[in-house]
């Protein structure tokens, strides 16, 4: 079971604990841990995934053995550099060992699942969560922190993996660790401990130390309203041993780099201007690199691990069959080591059917993103508007690269026949008030008049109740009214996903909302569809990203 802690790290460039000094130490005198140096903080992007093979070997007393190689395959590797288990050689029972589960979701609230398409697909959400554990020895070593040893990680990488219903596209949505959020609340599986709700905004990455990764996954859904399928979380050690096995990644900075200072900060990654393929630890000090790329801030840091992760699906879709037997045989032991997940991949062959279904998606069709984002302070907080509108593309499976083949919006129409215009009953309220402005005079009359117009001659305008809504919305008490209500919305051009039912009306009820103030057309608003621009999308199959160097950062 994983833990989490606080630590005072900065997203923000240029930003210092009070009292920070030079040295490795992962303390600061006055905010307790820190893991902005370079030994104690540089957060780990790193989930890795491999897909599996089957085949068959035997040996003297021992089981038989399926064994297969497989080709990678773009796809795979989206799941191979954060966090799957298995290739080549899968001896099951062993392997399966290997692989540690936790709860997924330890939080109170539940997400339904979205609506099939026609072919029963739905889209898949996988959350990727890269921990800074100093564990064991190895990770000890690679992270730096001796005096954080075994203590508890946070979630310093976080990415929301979205496999589209039809599998043509992916979308990966990275959330900056010094988000500030609110955590809900979260019920350690192990022993029943129960975390309340934070009182107020803290760091996202703070979630993994309340209760494990189910924890980071509740904070997901509360903040998106994304049902999360399952989590894949791995370690420093997971990074390294898989980049080895890749045999390498190309990666490219505008000048030379050198990721450290004269107090310790930073990575120790030391590349030449230009392209240069990386594998194992320097792949790791590539992923966790803030202090160098660009700003220093953690956003910097996030769109090197997209173009780390476009690049090695590239690089294994183009170049890579991993034929080695021993080669294999090692990847599958450390990469099932390094990986917790949730129940629903907690074997071999759900990790294996997973990378099958991700490999058929071209890198054209693999997009990267990074949370839109406003800095309060040296955190940052989700930029209002845009932030929801990437979560909303997501949640509703639009493709961010903007390709997906245009379809008519669907409107579930009522199985229960509207009665004619002249019977149905209808009482138009005005809602039109807001914070900052009083009600439009006249709406309710205004609207009801219309309806009469168009038949509906049992309208009556309700001049008596104020109330207050952001959209127009036609409310129906009961299954029987359904027909009727829709009817109402159509004669005026409302949206049917703005028909609901209601317990709070005791017939067909329109309220005239914020959003038609004036006129007799009713403003139905056109959805827009295309990924802001602050989310920084980076499409798989770019080949000239290059990361800008920090001139204090460069030899």
């Amino acid at each position: 079971m994983v833990r989490g802690g606080v630590r005072e790290d900065r997203c923000r460039p240029g930003v210092r604990e009070a009292g920070a000094g030079g040295g490795d130490g992962p303390y600061d005198a006055e905010s307790g841990p820190k893991t902005d140096d370079a030994s104690a903080s540089e957060p780990q992007g790193d989930e890795q995934h491999g897909g599996g093979g089957q085949g068959r070997a035997s040996a003297p007393g021992r089981p038989r053995r399926r064994r297969r190689v497989l080709r990678w395959s773009a796809t795979v590797l989206a799941v191979l550099i954060l966090g799957t288990a298995g290739a080549g050689y899968l001896y099951y029972e062993h392997l399966n060992g290997n692989i540690k589960k936790d709860d997924l979701n330890l939080g109170d609230t539940d997400i339904a699942r979205p609506t099939p398409n026609a072919a029963g697909q739905t889209p898949l959400n996988i959350l990727l969560i890269g921990s800074d554990a100093r564990d064991t020895k190895e990770n000890q070593k690679l992270g730096g922190a001796r005096e954080t040893f075994g203590g508890k990680p946070l979630a310093d990488v976080q990415m929301l993996l979205h496999l589209s219903a039809d599998r043509t596209n992916m979308s990966v949505i990275s959330m900056p660790r010094d988000t500030l959020l609110q955590i809900p609340k979260c019920t350690d599986p192990d022993d029943g401990k129960v975390y309340p709700a934070s009182a107020g905004p803290v760091m996202t990455n703070q979630s993994l130390g309340r209760g494990g990764p189910g924890c980071t996954v509740a904070t997901w859904q509360e903040l998106t309203g994304i049902r999360i399928d399952h989590f894949m979380m791995v370690d420093f050690a997971g990074v390294v041993s898989m980049a080895d096995a890749i045999g390498g990644v190309p990666v490219c900075v505008k000048d030379n780099i050198y990721s450290k200072d004269s107090q310790g900060h930073g990575s120790g990654l030391k590349l030449e201007k230009g392209t240069t393929y990386i594998k194992g630890e320097q792949a790791l000090q590539w992923l966790r690199t803030r202090y160098g790329f660009e700003d220093g801030s953690d956003i910097a840091r996030a769109k090197a691990q997209h173009q780390y992760m476009n690049a090695m699906v590239r690089e294994l879709r183009e170049n890579a069959t991993i034929s080695n037997p021993n080669k294999l045989r090692n990847l599958a032991e450390k990469a099932t080591d390094a990986l917790t997940v949730d129940a629903g991949l907690g074997t071999v062959k759900e990790l294996y059917d997973l990378s099958t279904e991700l490999r058929g998606v071209e890198p054209e069709r693999i997009t990267m993103t990074t949370m839109p984002y406003t800095y309060v302070g040296a955190r940052v907080i989700p930029k209002e508007g845009d932030a929801e509108q990437l979560f909303r593309l997501v949640r509703e499976d639009i493709a961010l690269d903007g390709k997906d083949e245009k379809k008519p919006a669907a409107e579930e129409t009522s199985s229960d026949p509207a009665a004619p215009e002249d019977e149905i009953g209808v009482l138009v309220q005005n809602g039109t008030r807001t914070q900052a402005l009083a009600p439009a005079a006249g709406r309710a009359s205004t609207v009801s008049g219309l309806l009469v117009e168009k038949g509906f001659t049992r309208t009556t305008a309700d001049q008596t109740t104020a109330v207050t809504e952001d959209e127009t919305v036609v409310r129906y008490p009961s299954a029987e009214l359904e027909g009727d209500a829709q009817a109402v919305a159509k004669a005026l051009g409302i949206p049917l996903g703005q028909v609901e039912k209601s317990t709070d009306v005791s017939g067909v009820t329109l309220v005239v909302g914020a959003d038609w103030r004036e006129g007799t057309a009713y403003p139905a608003k056109k959805e827009d569809d295309t990924t802001p621009e602050s989310a920084d999308a980076l499409n798989g199959a770019n080949k000239k990203a290059c990361m800008e160097v920090n001139p204090n950062f460069t030899w």
